[in-house]
């Protein structure tokens, strides 16, 4: 029988008075002190450093003094999208991203010198690659995966994790060929003449994932591919300790199965989880979520149930996303919607009835309007001014449909790494109103709040280049996206990365902002990210991590 861990129990032992240079509380009154008094976990006072001395002999602490000088203290960053086990899974795969090859025959060798390095007929996996940021700006093949091996698996996803590449192996062994019809909800890409080239898309995946992949009923994609738990458990600590280094101290994770689910509850037992993790378990589970009576937020600091996750369509990174009209790139690609717009209302419906929040994966216009129609329609149906519906990404919203989710209180939640590392590639999928993609400084006009996180492992959970890109709309390739109004404040952007995206999980009482009563979870910073040079925030060190007053990166 499985303990309930005591996570409730403060593991800080000893009250500290911390100094520095800053301390940005992104409060109500967005203050800026220098001094901070935790005990048991939780924050005491805020101010200057004899304000903070008054109010520990006020309460009777006599607490050792933490001088971190010339530092900058903000709020921990809140990552409320993001896939901490397909991203610890993909660290133990070949990197084949940007940093790591420009062209194909360097993701081949990568890879090739992985297979060497593995065991007789283990597959092969990599990761990362974006065609457009590739010297020959396409998909690599099945032809020049078949060069890295022709007797095992061979697999290269592709950054926006919603497909890839195989070999002629990977086709052969589950017995695709060019004859083979698409499965309902994803393709097998074919040439002009009607051969595989290797790439495969959504539920394409299957053939990796088994029919758990979570494609069946278009409840969206799940490409975690399935270990033996105790691999899963390293690779979640593996992941954690990214996210720490980062700066991270809560997270949302946005694609919970069965088996995400049963991996937090292990890491909780073995005591090894220590990020706060907000749980949204895929649509597919509404009906067993329903039937058990989770109909609220449950669970305690660390580990909590938060809400559902829907998809409305695809991925604009793998061209997926739904566009009618096709793309301009490849006007025989429309992308696809993952239900019917009666059917997503009905699921919409059903929880919002029940009281849940819902998190609704949507990129393009057209999938957009499905999910801010239902909404508004359930809120007509049982009107709630707190629901907090929120929006996965909300990659192009029209300024109309911006101003009904502002009066229906929708959430978007964007990931300003995606333009950072493709966002060229949104304008060449769809021309010119790629430009647009997550419009942040119109969210922020309409009376928005928005919520930036990574969705890691699609970008890597690094806030300050999150909150440099919302600033700049500067690509990793140094192109600037769209006009001066989408960009926001460097204050806006870090109260987005932290407070917003509490709120955006229901935690904003305990969690977002540096405050008396709250969790003493907080970033130490080598530098002010509000005063730096925009084009330099994403460059400033973390230099610690506090998670309930207690130091978890570095790691002692």
């Amino acid at each position: 029988m499985r303990k309930l861990a005591p996570f409730d129990r403060p593991a800080q032992q000893t009250p500290l008075l911390l100094t520095s240079a800053a301390i940005h509380t992104v409060d109500a009154l967005d203050r800026t002190a220098t001094a901070m008094l935790i005990d048991r976990g939780r924050i005491v006072a805020v101010g200057t450093a004899d304000e903070v001395r008054d109010a520990a002999a006020a309460a009777g602490l006599v607490p050792e003094l933490v001088d971190l000088g010339d530092a900058v203290v903000v709020p921990g960053f809140v990552d409320a999208h993001a896939h901490p086990l397909m991203y610890g899974q993909l660290m133990t795969w070949v990197d084949c991203g940007p940093e790591k090859a420009a062209g194909i025959p360097e993701i081949v060798a990568l890879l090739q010198a992985a297979a060497a390095d593995l065991p007789e007929g283990r597959p092969v996996r990599g990761y990362g690659y974006e065609h457009r940021n590739l010297a020959e700006q396409r998909h690599p093949t099945r032809f020049e995966l078949d060069e890295v091996a022709s007797d095992r698996e061979v697999y290269l996803m592709n950054a926006s994790g919603h497909g890839g590449v195989v070999n002629s192996y990977t086709f052969a062994q589950n017995g695709v060929d060019r004859d083979t019809p698409n499965p309902e909800g994803g393709e097998y890409f074919r040439d002009a003449d009607g051969e595989l080239t290797g790439e495969i898309s959504d539920a394409a995946c299957n053939m990796l994932t088994g029919v758990h992949g979570v494609k069946i009923g278009h409840h969206g994609p799940n490409f975690h591919l399935a270990d033996e738990p105790e691999e899963h458990l390293r690779q979640l600590d593996a992941a954690t300790q990214r996210f720490l280094a980062g700066g991270v101290t809560t997270l949302g994770d946005a694609q919970v199965s069965r088996r995400e689910f049963d991996m937090y509850l292990r890491l909780a037992e073995a005591g090894r989880l220590e990020l706060r993790v907000s749980m949204y378990l895929l649509s597919h589970l509404l009906d067993e979520a329903l039937e058990m009576g989770l109909v609220g937020q449950f669970g305690n600091a660390h580990l909590s149930f938060a809400g559902i996750k829907l998809y409305a369509d695809g991925t604009l990174g793998g061209w997926t996303a739904y566009f009618p009209d096709g793309y301009v790139g490849d006007p025989c690609r429309t992308g696809q919607l993952y239900h019917e717009p009666a059917e997503y209302a009905e699921l919409i419906r059903k929880a919002h009835a029940a009281g849940l929040q819902t998190a609704t994966h949507a990129q393009s216009p057209t999938a957009i309007e499905m999910v801010v129609s239902a909404i508004e329609a359930a809120l007509a149906e049982r009107p709630d001014a707190d629901a907090r519906h929120r929006i996965e990404h909300c990659g192009l919203p029209t300024p109309e449909q911006i101003r009904r989710m502002a009066a229906a209180g929708i959430r978007p939640v964007n990931q300003t790494q995606h333009y950072f590392n493709w966002g060229e590639g949104v304008e060449q999928a769809i021309g010119t109103p790629g430009e647009r993609f997550n419009p942040l400084g119109e969210f922020a006009a309409a009376g928005v709040p928005f919520t930036i996180s990574s969705d890691a492992p699609v970008a890597e959970p690094i806030p300050l280049e999150a909150i440099q890109t919302a600033v700049t709309r500067v690509t990793r390739r140094g192109h600037k996206l769209g006009p001066d109004d989408l960009r926001v404040s460097a204050r806006a952007a870090l109260r987005a990365h932290t407070y917003e995206g509490a709120v955006s999980l229901g935690r904003e009482d305990d969690l977002g902002s540096l405050e008396p009563g709250k969790y003493a979870d907080f970033a130490v910073l080598g530098g002010d990210p509000l005063v730096a040079d925009a084009a330099e925030i994403s460059q400033i060190p973390v230099l610690e991590t506090w998670v309930g007053g207690v130091r978890r990166f570095p790691a002692s």
